[in-house]
């Protein structure tokens, strides 16, 4: 199993950023998510994160939403999810779940975190679960070995980045500006300061996500950034494909195109 530790450390071994990419389980077809990733790491990827469907996803943008409906309306459950990072994770490549808490909570903390260590995870990312409530995930999360992400915003005080970088293993997210996910003309331009006053409170490595869907804007961001987070450009690229065929190979191609920017 590759953790993030190895993964960041090859990285700056090889004076680059990581390349990190998303998508949910069970989109566009629940064997097609394992296809679709496992694509994405034969052309670049470092680090897969697999979405938890959720029927309530605030924090996702359109295209996000788009593809969790269509993976709930697949009969997507928390066991597909957890053959999904099993699937992945032979790949070689760090696998995470990003999830909102609730999820979670239900299924069981101590139960899922030991689920998704034996499928092979190496950890989750939580946006919507606080540092004052997360202390029982973080100690079911160590026992069971799993990194805790949580995300920082542009708008988070000193006080408030040093809270979350806290809680933080394996690295900390940087959302790169207010607002929810998807693909953006720029990237957010408070980004870079983010980085840095993130970086005032911890070792850990710190990843830029949201509005990233270029090799140029990848490139801008590794610049700056130990690692750059891209989920909506590749679901775009899925969900405007004709058929599977065709989804693999822009996928692939995004994802080329994706690691070269992080390699400039």
């Amino acid at each position: 199993m590759t953790t993030l530790a190895a993964v960041f450390d090859k990285a700056r071994s090889e004076n680059r950023a990581a390349l990190v990419g998303y998508l949910p389980a069970g989109f566009p077809t629940k064997e097609g998510a394992v296809a679709a990733a496992s694509a994405m790491v034969a052309a670049g990827c470092d680090v897969i994160e697999i979405g938890l469907p959720y029927s309530d996803p605030l924090m996702d943008g359109p295209t996000i939403q788009d593809a969790v409906h269509r993976s709930l309306l697949n009969g997507t459950r928390i066991a597909d999810v957890l053959r999904t990072v099993e699937g992945v994770a032979a790949t070689g490549a760090a696998t995470l779940v990003m999830t909102y808490w609730n999820p979670i909570d239900r299924y069981g903390a101590e139960r899922f975190a030991r689920a998704l260590a034996d499928a092979g995870g190496v950890g989750t990312i939580t946006p919507d679960l606080t540092p004052e409530e997360a202390g029982p995930w973080r100690e079911v999360s160590r026992e069971a070995g799993l990194d805790t992400v949580f995300l920082v915003a542009p708008s988070s005080t000193e006080e408030r980045i040093g809270v979350v970088a806290e809680c933080c293993t394996g690295f900390v997210y940087a959302a790169s500006l207010m607002g929810v996910t998807g693909a953006r003309e720029a990237v957010g331009s408070a980004a870079e300061g983010l980085v840095k006053r993130t970086r005032a409170h911890t070792t850990l490595p710190v990843c830029v996500g949201l509005g990233v869907g270029t090799g140029a804007q990848a490139a801008e961001v590794a610049a700056y950034a130990d690692g750059v987070i891209v989920g909506s450009a590749f679901i775009r690229r899925l969900l405007d494909a004709p058929d599977e065929a065709a989804g693999l190979f822009a996928v692939r191609e995004l994802a080329a195109e994706l690691a070269a920017g992080v390699r400039r």
